[in-house]
Formats: C-alpha cells, sequence, structure tokens
C-alpha cells in the first residue's frame, strides 16, 4: 500500500552532515580530555542532540564547559555552510514522492537553524520542504518521543498508522515505533543490528526506496 505520508530525518538521511559534524566534535573533544573514534561516537551520538552529546562527553570525564552547547553550534554552523552534500539519490526519493502525490515532510532533533543550512544549500530541494521542516529542538518534540512524527503527520493531515518514517538511528527508528509507524532504516554501510532491534526494515540505497514504498 502506497503510504499517506513519508516522514525523514535530516542528518544522515537527506543531508550528509554526520561526517564533518563528527569530524569537528572529533577535534572539539580532543582539546577537552576526551579522544573518541567516529565509530563511538556513532554508537554514543547518533541521533541525538548536541546537548546530549554534551551530557555524555561531561559524563565519560570531558572538560565541557557550561557554555559549550552554544559555543559548539556556532562553529558546527560555520562547519556545515561550506558544504553539506545531499545522500546519494535522495533528491530522486523526492521527485518519486511527488510523481505519485505523496505528501512528505523532515522531522529532525537537529535545530531549524540547522535545517536552514544545509537543505538551504540545494534550493530544488527547499522549495519542495517550505513548510515542512519540524525541529525536535524548537518544538520541544524529541525523539524518541513520538511527538515530532506525530506532529508531523498531523501538518500534513495524514493517518499515523498511514505514514512511513525514513530514518538511520535506532532512536529514531524507536520514536517511529512509538507513533505507530513504519520505519525504513537506512544502512548504506550494512551496521542493521541497532536499526532491527527497534523494528525498522533496513535498506542500503536511496535510489532503492521509491520501489520498497510501492511508487
Amino acid at each position: 500500500m502506497i503510504p499517506a505520508a513519508v516522514l525523514f530525518d535530516c542528518d544522515g538521511v537527506v543531508i550528509d552532515s554526520e561526517p564533518p559534524t563528527f569530524d569537528l566534535l572529533a577535534e572539539d573533544l580532543s582539546q577537552r580530555g576526551l579522544t573518541l573514534s567516529h565509530a563511538e561516537m556513532e554508537r554514543l551520538f547518533l541521533g541525538g542532540t548536541i546537548e546530549r552529546v554534551g551530557k555524555i562527553a561531561r559524563e565519560l570525564g570531558g572538560d565541557i564547559p557550561n557554555d559549550w552547547v552554544p559555543y559548539f553550534y556556532d562553529r558546527l554552523y560555520a562547519r556545515l555552510a561550506e558544504g553539506a552534500p545531499l545522500i546519494p539519490g535522495v533528491l530522486g526519493v523526492f521527485e518519486a514522492l511527488d510523481a505519485a502525490g505523496v505528501p512528505y515532510a523532515i522531522g529532525s532533533n537537529g535545530t531549524g537553524r540547522k535545517m536552514e543550512i544545509t537543505i538551504g544549500q540545494h534550493p530544488d530541494l527547499a522549495r519542495r520542504l517550505q513548510g515542512r521542516l519540524f525541529s525536535g529542538v524548537d518544538l520541544k518534540m524529541l525523539k524518541p518521543a513520538p511527538d515530532l512524527y506525530l506532529h508531523a503527520a498531523r501538518a500534513l493531515g495524514a493517518d499515523p498508522a498511514r505514514c512511513v518514517v525514513i530514518e538511520d538511528s535506532a532512536t529514531g527508528a524507536r520514536a517511529a515505533r512509538a507513533a505507530g509507524m513504519r520505519c525504513m532504516g537506512y544502512a548504506p554501510t550494512g551496521a542493521t543490528a541497532a536499526l532491527l532491534a527497534e523494528g525498522a526494515e533496513p535498506f542500503a540505497r536511496m535510489a532503492d526506496l521509491p520501489g520498497l514504498l510501492g511508487l
């Protein structure tokens, strides 16, 4: 059955922003006495907020000052403004959804400003998503609670039970499951265990998604 709406996470699903984010985070934390590999950061931080990153880093022994979150956000915005490419094949997914008349939106634990910076670099995508960007931080509806995806479904006038969520993190997949939505788990590297544990259906190529959605 073709979904009533498709709801996307942003980072790692639409925008390939996780590599530069983790690069910057590794640089910053190493200066604060905490050295973590990309694999460790993915395990600890993927799908979370910068506030949560700071909390965990402090618990792990990092020297994280009280004003670290806005400081890091400012550096992150500057880094992402230098270039935030699309996930390969994702624009074709939006084109297929438009052709099928299926509405869509983005629900991200990132800030609205972050999405404006990254998605704004891609005018065609920004036009398609105008009025359909929902920030969990700004709305105070953070995953893994279901509220953000339920809010997005309501905004599109779609029955949550007929929505499909596209996620790359266990946190986001948990939110989709709590919202009663089918979740497709984007796992281009084949790391599927955490997604499977949350009931997501893994797939490795964004170009395959339209077919998986029955479009």
